[in-house]
């Protein structure tokens, strides 16, 4: 994989991180409870982003936010 590759991979897999952040803070989860978030790119080229361990009341909360009607 050359370096502009893996450059895009990792901005992409870096915004969908901040993303995920973003919507946890959106719903009132403290920092403390979603700093394990972080982006990953493989040495294949794939973006990821490496969740980590979250606390069970985070990730029902965040699957709650899921469920709920698109305002679109």
């Amino acid at each position: 994989m050359d370096m502009q590759t893996w450059r895009d991979d990792w901005t992409r897999a870096t915004d969908a991180a901040e993303a995920i952040r973003a919507a946890l803070a959106a719903l009132g989860v403290p920092e403390a409870a979603w700093t394990s978030v972080r982006p990953v790119v493989t040495k294949t080229g794939r973006a990821y982003v490496e969740l980590g361990t979250v606390q069970a009341e985070v990730v029902e909360e965040t699957a709650e936010a899921l469920r709920l009607p698109s305002a679109h």
